[in-house]
């Protein structure tokens, strides 16, 4: 699954930590999820789209593997 959540981080000048302090998480979740090594939940997903006022679709993309 492909995401833009680092692009989204340097439009509103977010770290890692940042972003993971502000909906809950470690930062080391966040770099798995912007390096696609694991697929957030639902909740989560939620969240990290809430925190960048865009739909889930604007920041997770499904590719034909997923």
């Amino acid at each position: 699954m492909k995401n833009t959540i680092k692009i989204q981080r340097a439009i509103k000048d977010l770290t890692q930590e940042d972003l993971a302090n502000r909906i809950g998480v470690s930062r080391q979740t966040i770099n798995s999820i912007e390096k696609n090594r694991y697929i957030p939940s639902t909740v989560l997903a939620l969240k990290i789209s809430r925190e960048f006022d865009k739909s889930v679709n604007e920041i997770f993309e499904l590719e034909e593997e997923d």
